[in-house]
């Protein structure tokens, strides 16, 4: 289908900003940590969901459509039964050619990922499930994405036919954890299970009488290491959050930021989140509170992947959503949450901010609406504790792959739609 790329606010903000999908449904990008552009820069990857407002349920269908940029056309490539309102059916491309597409599925119950070939129109089931894919095309890692709305809802796939996630129990901590698909061979193994995160954690006074759970697995640009999330409840609540590192064949388990550093409060509100590369891939950039260097509000951070080196990028410019940097180092950017006051506009809209770490200034790049009938809260009354993250939308900036484009979720009419603001006269 061929339709119009619609400028957003022309004129309004420094950089020039267009609505890249059409007015047919509702559609994400991945998330801020994945590029949604191919290879060549051509096509863009995205997700068009089959409602919004109400849990998803399992069995409903989401669309993976690509968007031929230069032509202005897109098409639906796959249909597919894993998705969610936070990562649509995280559909992702490698790093060598636009020939391939990978996405979720569930297929005989299980989440696994699918391949689809653009060229041949065929598509290739895997063993295992994807939550990131390795940058050479080789292989994924994967929490179990089942049962991951039990931590957070809206990032793996809709609950089972019971209508809620099903917990883990003690005897899982042996037989889950980190799991890794070699897509050559079609094979998966266990590349980390839980108990080694226990084992290893500094901090393991902190986890007695904790069931474990993984939830941001990703492969560094020079696919030598991963980060990984890792997270404990007790009697099915909380987090408890804190950061591992590994080498990819899962040796080297380190943890990198214990649960009480990642878990402290800043005075507005809000506690640590979003780690993420570094585009050097010895470094995690994310937002944290380090109270333990007489800070009290969130801040921008970056420490090594062995924990060292910690460091505030600015003293001046607070932290919020979801921080990526592009290639060289310089720049990042991030969205905020609209209750994060100190960054959002007077209407409630969310602004995408970026920051230049060398000259430490930052400027505004846009504002975009989010609110998709949940209001400030991303919740109604009545609902919050139903699941689904029917009412969230996050902007969740991810730039290109030369660094000067940046492409973003928004919802100008409570619709939800894909941006490309366009930063090449900016980043001359």
């Amino acid at each position: 289908m061929n339709y119009d790329f619609k400028p957003f606010r022309e004129g309004r903000f420094p950089v020039p900003v267009v609505q890249v999908t059409p007015d047919d449904g509702f559609y994400i990008h991945t998330f801020y940590d994945v590029c949604p552009w191919s290879p060549s820069g051509k096509m863009l990857a995205l997700t068009r969901l089959p409602y919004q407002g109400r849990k998803p349920v399992w069995g409903d269908t989401a669309g993976v459509c690509v968007v031929d940029l230069p032509n202005r056309r897109i098409r639906e490539i796959y249909r597919t039964a894993a998705w969610s309102f936070q990562l649509g059916a995280n559909v992702q491309w490698d790093s060598v050619s636009d020939r391939y597409l990978y996405t979720n599925d569930l297929i005989n119950g299980e989440a696994v990922c699918v391949r689809i070939d653009l060229e041949s129109e065929e598509t290739r089931v895997f063993a295992g499930s994807k939550y990131d894919l390795a940058p050479d095309g080789r292989s994924a890692i994967s929490p179990n994405l089942l049962n991951m709305n039990i931590h957070q809802y809206g990032y793996a796939v809709p609950d089972g036919p019971g209508g809620h996630p099903v917990p883990f129990v003690p005897a899982d901590m042996e037989s889950e954890g980190l799991w890794h698909t070699n897509l050559e061979t079609n094979t998966k193994k266990m590349l980390v299970p839980m108990k080694r995160f226990f084992e290893t954690a500094a901090d393991k006074d902190r986890y007695t009488g904790s069931i474990g759970y993984l939830f941001h697995s990703k492969f560094n640009r020079q696919n030598t290491r991963i980060l990984q999330v890792f997270r404990a409840q007790r009697e099915n609540k909380g987090r408890n959050a804190s950061l591992f590192t590994m080498n990819t064949d899962g040796s080297g388990l380190l943890q990198c930021l214990s649960a009480g550093h990642w878990n402290q409060l800043a005075r507005s509100g809000g506690s640590g989140n979003h780690p993420n590369w570094h585009p050097d891939g010895e470094h995690i950039i994310m937002n944290c509170v380090p109270t333990w260097m007489g800070f009290d509000e969130m801040m921008f951070c970056r420490f090594r992947y062995d924990g060292s080196g910690f460091t505030i990028l600015s003293e001046k410019h607070r932290g919020s959503g979801h921080p990526v940097m592009e290639h060289s180092g310089r720049y990042l950017v991030a969205d905020a949450y609209p209750k994060q006051s100190y960054i959002s506009s007077a209407n409630g809209e969310v602004a995408i901010r970026m920051l230049d770490t060398k000259d430490d200034t930052e400027l505004r790049l846009c504002n975009i609406p989010n609110d998709v009938g949940g209001g400030i809260r991303q919740s109604r009354a009545g609902e919050a504790d139903s699941g689904g993250s029917h009412y969230k939308l996050d902007p969740h900036p991810a730039w290109s792959r030369h660094g000067r484009q940046l492409c973003f979720n928004g919802a100008p009419l409570g619709q939800r739609k894909v941006f490309i603001a366009d930063l090449k006269k900016l980043l001359l």
